[in-house]
């Protein structure tokens, strides 16, 4: 998908909301594990339930890794599931990879190629070489870990090096990278402050925003100052939607959460016109 198809989507469904599909066996309705693969079958429902409210979904890797191969299956599953009945969604493998160039290469060819996702975030700590296999696939994008929500963000991603905090660093080095027109990157919703300044170095880039909900984050904090011309922003909730309810009515619960942040985004975008 290109930032182009993305953006339209946006303006055709009033959103840019990203669904989270951190799903944990020991979270999702109990009656779900009777299936004979609750993971997908959790998320299956979770999607046809919200897939007109949002533009992205966000597989979290590790919630599949924990679980072996019956993980990756459900993985497999769902984003082939995504795929072939919903196109014009953004899929996001939510990986954090991070590696040598050769490495590298085989983590975009299993995300890209194998399981056909959009996009991956990754760890950019190793630099340039860790980060171009990604890049060197034209039709998919990169998404650079900058300034994450965690409170242990301001262990590194703040310091400063010769007067410079290191996650402005990353932003501005990164934009040299060939293929730099595909990057987007993590800033937390928690890191709201930080937004303007972020712009001023990359100013068109995608923003992928977690912490919106259940970590605390202001949507309208980060629309004020992290929004651009073509709107730059997905905002990510995970938990806050998909575990909304653990009865039988998880489903609807969920689109009741997505249709509520759906609305206010809605008017955020009413603003930028």
């Amino acid at each position: 998908m290109t930032t182009q198809e993305l953006v339209a989507q946006i303006h055709k469904k009033q959103s840019f909301l990203c669904i989270g599909l951190d799903t944990d066996l020991e979270k999702i309705p109990s009656f779900l594990l009777e299936d004979e693969d609750p993971i997908f079958a959790f998320n299956k429902a979770i999607i046809d339930a919200t897939h007109d409210l949002c533009v992205a979904y966000k597989p979290n890797i590790a919630f599949y890794e924990a679980y072996g191969v019956q993980g990756w299956s459900a993985l497999r599953k769902t984003i082939t599931y995504l795929n072939e009945n919903y196109p014009d969604i953004f899929t996001i493998a939510d990986a954090k990879r991070g590696d040598i160039g050769n490495t590298s290469t085989r983590y975009a060819k299993a995300f890209f190629e194998d399981l056909n996702f959009d996009s991956i975030t990754i760890a950019p700590y190793m630099g340039q070489d860790s980060v171009e296999p990604f890049l060197a696939f034209k039709d998919k994008h990169t998404i650079l870990l900058a300034l994450t929500s965690n409170q242990g963000a301001f262990d590194l991603q703040t310091k400063k090096i010769e007067g410079k905090e290191l996650y402005k660093e990353v932003l501005s080095v990164s934009t040299t990278y060939e293929g730099a027109e595909n990057l987007m990157y993590v800033v937390g919703a928690t890191k709201a402050e930080y937004l303007t300044e972020i712009r001023e170095i990359v100013p068109n880039s995608f923003l992928l925003v977690p912490g919106v909900g259940a970590q605390g984050g202001s949507l309208e904090e980060v629309c004020k100052y992290g929004m651009s011309e073509n709107v730059g922003l997905l905002i990510n909730s995970s938990r806050g939607i998909i575990y909304a309810s653990d009865q039988e009515n998880f489903a609807d619960a969920a689109k009741a959460k997505a249709k509520e942040l759906q609305q206010a985004m809605k008017i955020e975008l009413e603003r930028l016109h």
